[in-house]
């Protein structure tokens, strides 16, 4: 007996999210998440309202009902064109799929595999400097709780340059806080380092632990929210946010800046690299897997282009300046010697 036509897309949904990609490509739960989104969003497009995305069968996910939805991304939903390349990565990896597993489907899967990524504008990257970090840490109260659980989760973001996603899975039984103290994260690809804190970080994440009275063996969350769970990126970007702000109303240089919990990890990379460390330590330090990567924040770090203006000859000094420059009657003559 044969099978309603939209059976092979949701057996192919099926396998893909909770076989090929877990436990055949080994990805993380947050990538996992990620891709279920985005083939979401596509379903719920492509069925329209009030229909069911049950009911689509694979023949309706075409190349041009998936064009359709990535421009409904940018105008529709107004998200920027890098989210609209995620969504569309996410797409791909699915139909790369189908058109591995179900080669009735694979003419239709190679075309919406040609769909191209959109080219994106490279922003400055926005990170604190020193004096910036210490008058937001200085700013806040610790006379209450969620103070100080604030105060020493910042701390332990500048210190490490953690991920946020390594922050919120960071376990008590992850901190070694005896001396020389350091802490176990568990980054992308479940790749696991050591980093080392400071002594003052470890002081302020030992006595935030002691007033819980969370043991270094206990399988829980360092960081929890009101309710006892994890703090969420969401509740991580929120709390940093709020410091910020109070802080900006002092320290103007932070009122202009796009700020969220990976600047943290930018602002520790480029202190790491004014302290003089050198770019494969910090590569180890941040858990990049090329030093590649880590050569990014050598464009961030300001003052070292300053330092090397300083140390540099002016180029329009004494004479020189005339020299680059060109009669008028001679200018066709000039751009035909170049």
């Amino acid at each position: 007996m044969n099978q309603p036509r939209a059976s092979s897309l949701a057996s192919a949904l099926r396998v893909f999210l909770t076989d090929y990609l877990p436990r055949q490509r080994a990805l993380s739960l947050h990538t996992l998440h990620s891709y279920r989104d985005s083939l979401k969003l596509l379903l719920q497009f492509v069925a329209g309202k009030p229909a069911d995305p049950g009911q689509l069968a694979m023949e309706h996910l075409t190349y041009e009902q998936v064009m359709a939805f990535l421009l409904h991304l940018e105008t529709g939903r107004h998200n920027q064109a890098s989210t609209r390349n995620v969504r569309l990565s996410a797409i791909r990896s699915f139909f790369r799929f189908v058109g591995t597993h179900y080669p009735e489907h694979l003419a239709q899967a190679q075309r919406i595999l040609s769909a191209p990524l959109k080219r994106t504008a490279s922003r400055e990257i926005h990170h604190l400097e020193l004096p910036e970090v210490q008058a937001i840490l200085r700013d806040i109260d610790r006379s209450a709780a969620d103070g100080r659980r604030d105060h020493a989760l910042l701390a332990f973001m500048f210190n490490t340059g953690a991920r946020v996603g390594e922050v919120v899975a960071l376990q008590a039984c992850d901190l070694m806080l005896d001396s020389p103290a350091s802490v176990r994260l568990r980054g992308k690809g479940r790749k696991e380092r050591s980093c080392p804190l400071w002594a003052e970080t470890a002081q302020a994440l030992r006595a935030y632990l002691g007033e819980r009275k969370v043991a270094l063996h206990e399988q829980r969350s360092v960081f929890p929210n009101h309710r006892g769970q994890p703090l969420t990126r969401f509740g991580v970007r929120l709390i940093l946010k709020k410091h910020v702000q109070k802080t900006a109303q002092h320290v103007t240089s932070l009122q202009n800046k796009r700020l969220h919990p990976h600047s943290l990890r930018h602002s520790t990379a480029v202190h790491l690299l004014r302290s003089g460390v050198d770019l494969s330590t910090i590569a180890n330090w941040l858990g990049h897997v090329s030093i590649n990567t880590t050569n990014k924040y050598l464009t961030l770090d300001l003052e070292a282009k300053r330092q090397a203006l300083e140390k540099s000859e002016p180029i329009l000094s004494g004479d020189q300046q005339d020299t680059f420059r060109c009669p008028d009657h001679d200018l066709i003559k000039w751009l035909e010697s170049l």
